[in-house]
């Protein structure tokens, strides 16, 4: 229920995100630097970005997620589970959650108390959220700093 949640609220926060760097990029305003205008706006995007491909990575999960709550004769262990640890492992299998970050579903043994990812989102997922997180995080700060930089390179010496 979660991340189908997750998949609803990220993709509504993708698309907002994506309206508002848009229009944060394409908007003419006097009196404000079109170096932090542009910055702001690629940030925006970058959040975007992130948003989306984390949904992405989600809607990778949620397949064997509603497969394994689905019920029925074949439902436990969940079919997952049996794919990714085999017949004589998923015997041991006594349940499983979904891990957010990176996001995967997680099968636990009753045997030793291990576990063993049974489905994943794709590799480059978690990375990607990372580094375009980082970047709508770093563009706006870097471009105050900047901003501070030159306003206080330009300003007269004080005696």
């Amino acid at each position: 229920m979660i991340l189908l949640l997750i998949i609803l609220a990220g993709g509504i926060v993708a698309v907002g995100l994506i309206c508002l760097g848009c229009a944060t990029l394409t908007r003419r305003r006097t009196g404000h630097s079109s170096v932090g205008r542009t910055s702001h706006g690629l940030a925006t995007l970058a959040g975007a970005a992130a948003a989306a491909v984390y949904v992405w990575g989600a809607l990778h999960v949620v397949g064997p997620l509603m497969e394994a709550e689905g019920g029925g004769a074949d439902s436990s262990p969940a079919p997952a589970c049996v794919r990714a640890g085999g017949v004589d492992q998923a015997a041991h299998v006594d349940g499983y959650r979904i891990e957010y970050l990176p996001i995967r579903l997680v099968c636990h043994l009753d045997k030793g108390g291990g576990s063993f990812t049974a489905d994943s989102a794709p590799g480059y997922v978690a990375p990607a959220v990372l580094g375009l997180g980082l970047t709508a995080v770093a563009l706006p700060i870097l471009t105050a700093f900047a901003a501070e930089y030159r306003s206080r390179r330009k300003a007269p010496a004080r005696v």
